[in-house]
């Protein structure tokens, strides 16, 4: 047996044991970012080490996780988890890598034990490693061929990431177990992707705008991915972006630049008067002067029109003329720009000011 399947093996043992020692009446625990919200004693007690020692087992050899796993429940076989070879792909999509490491940080920290510490500390090493030059980070590493390598703010992929890097660089807790050497190294990394950002932030006729959900890792232009997702500007990718940037306490004249910009952009393509709603049967606007801004998920790039698709990735500038199977499966709208504005708002970094 090779030590990767020994590992394996062993975690599994380990997971009963401690599952045997809880009331076998109680549900199980379905591993997710809602769990973060517990207490240092939730973090102590044997349910949370019996789900940590079962996250432990999907951790890769290069530190990551996969993508849309529960992380609570025990894989039936080595084929679960990401290994060379084979088994699931290490991701920093929908939630990926880094809650596991979040996770495994506040085990570390509130038990001591050096088996979270290291699962955490690889953690790190996989996101460093997956880092481009230019800064960026893809939705997967190793690489797959594909969309999956252009530089990913869809879903808060990249915005995820680089937040945890900005964490373990200043050291608080329940990151303060990290090693000086680690933490260097993101600090460098967290520069490195506020550079990226700044870099990807979309000029038309020579001023800013926003980003697109992804950008080529080597032009930085914006770039398609699936076929529904077009190059365009991001009602909700750049709010998170947004929202990361105003978070810096000592921003540069380049960031307080691309905040000012992104905030006017959002402020400039809000749509009044209009509530919308992810349905088959029923229209997805309708008309409601109560309802809060709405953004749309996606603007063509030169007219801030909103644009819409099918599967077969032809353009619609309206929403109802694309099927109900994509139009009802796919977040088109939403309030993102109010979270922008009311943090813009009270941002004391602002020119204005």
């Amino acid at each position: 047996m090779n030590r990767r399947a020994t590992s394996w093996l062993t975690h599994l043992i380990v997971s009963v044991m401690v599952l045997s020692t809880l009331d076998a009446a109680a549900a199980p625990v379905r591993f997710s970012k809602n769990l973060l919200k517990n207490d240092e004693a939730w973090f102590r007690s044997d349910e949370a080490r019996c789900v940590a020692d079962i996250v432990i087992q999907y951790q890769s050899p290069q530190g990551g996780w996969p993508k849309s796993t529960d992380l609570g429940k025990r894989p039936e076989s080595p084929a679960d988890i990401p290994q060379p070879g084979g088994g699931r792909a290490n991701s920093m999509d929908n939630d990926a890598t880094t809650v596991p490491m979040k996770f495994m940080a506040r085990m570390a920290h509130a038990t001591g034990d050096d088996e979270y510490r290291q699962s955490f500390l690889r953690g790190v090493d996989y996101l460093l490693a997956a880092q481009y030059p230019n800064g960026g980070w893809p939705q997967f590493w190793p690489l797959r061929k594909g969309y999956y390598s252009h530089i990913t703010y869809n879903d808060g992929a990249m915005i995820q990431v680089i937040d945890v890097i900005r964490d373990v660089a200043n050291g608080k807790a329940p990151y303060d177990f990290v090693d000086s050497q680690r933490r260097k190294k993101a600090a460098e990394s967290l520069a490195r992707g506020i550079n990226c950002i700044v870099k990807t932030q979309v000029k038309r006729s020579g001023k800013l705008t926003v980003w697109c959900a992804q950008h080529d890792a080597e032009s930085l232009a914006p770039a398609k991915a699936r076929s529904y997702e077009h190059p365009s500007l991001s009602g909700s990718e750049s709010a998170g972006v947004l929202m990361f940037l105003m978070s810096l306490p000592d921003p540069s004249p380049e960031v307080v630049r691309a905040v000012e910009a992104g905030a006017a952009w959002f402020a400039s393509t809000g749509i009044q008067g209009y509530r919308y709603e992810r349905s088959k049967s029923n229209p997805a606007l309708s008309k409601d002067s109560n309802a809060r801004t709405l953004w749309a998920r996606f603007y063509e790039i030169e007219t801030d029109r909103p644009i819409f698709s099918d599967r077969d990735g032809i353009i619609k500038y309206d929403i109802e003329q694309i099927g109900s199977e994509r139009r009802s499966g796919y977040t088109w709208y939403g309030n993102w720009g109010d979270k922008v504005a009311n943090q813009f708002a009270k941002w004391p970094h602002r020119e204005d000011r």
